[in-house]
């Protein structure tokens, strides 16, 4: 099960579902407020561990106890939750969120905030700008370290997801108000891959996740940007694998 983060979408993982899909069943859902799910029910904050108990529903309903895990941001954080739950068989968490100092969230949160703006203003221009790599360079530089790598159709899904997202402003303010803790709890393989030009969590949060989660294997994803599935999904998916035991 692939997860994704604030204000993205299940279409993050399109550049590599068709590699692991040829050594496992793949399962991609949205998160609650974002694509095509809608938010939680009944007024439900939308912290991790909710988010975590909302996917624990989706697992009942498949049928799946334990699959193999992995996020990408907030996601690699509701990853981390569901393997403290008991839920995972392994974690792969792409730059995780929950590893910032006080400073780096502040800047974390201004970024995000900015982005959200910009894909609310350009909205209407989004389907021009999107056309050609510069365009899609001014729009996602911050967060792939390769944006003209994305296909024009996939830059304009993130753009209006993210302008549109019921989600957004409630999950970034419950994403804020904490770190991950707990993490000696987990007793499965955890896989902590941080992308080396990552501008929005920056990599020495790496070290920061390393320690709080002692039993994990901690990689580079070398050349790749805080969202490195388009960057180069080949080594995205090779990660993936070899942290599930494949």
């Amino acid at each position: 099960m692939l997860l994704h983060g604030t204000g993205s979408q299940r279409q993050i993982w399109d550049p590599v579902v068709a590699r692991l899909a040829a050594r496992r069943d793949v399962v991609v859902p949205d998160l609650p407020g974002f694509g095509d799910s809608p938010v939680l029910p009944g007024g439900r904050a939308p912290t991790p561990t909710a988010l975590a108990a909302a996917v624990v529903e989706l697992l009942d309903g498949l049928g799946l106890a334990q699959p193999h895990l992995a996020g990408n941001s907030l996601g690699g954080w509701v990853a981390l939750e569901l393997a403290r739950a008991g839920r995972a068989r392994s974690v792969c968490a792409l730059s995780p969120s929950g590893f910032w100092s006080p400073r780096e969230l502040t800047y974390a949160r201004a970024v995000l905030r900015a982005s959200r703006a910009s894909a609310l203003r350009l909205l209407p221009a989004a389907p021009v700008l999107v056309a050609t790599a510069a365009g899609r360079s001014a729009l996602f530089g911050h967060m792939t370290a390769h944006p003209a790598r994305m296909p024009a159709a996939a830059a304009l899904e993130a753009v209006r997801n993210l302008a549109t997202c019921p989600g957004w402003e409630a999950t970034l303010r419950e994403t804020a108000a904490g770190r991950f803790s707990r993490g000696a709890e987990i007793d499965v393989p955890v896989t902590v891959a941080w992308a080396e030009h990552d501008r929005l969590l920056l990599p020495r949060q790496g070290a920061r996740a390393a320690r709080a989660l002692p039993q994990a294997r901690v990689v580079l994803l070398r050349g790749c940007g805080h969202v490195p599935t388009y960057d180069d999904p080949g080594q995205v998916a090779t990660v993936l694998l070899r942290a599930g035991g494949a």
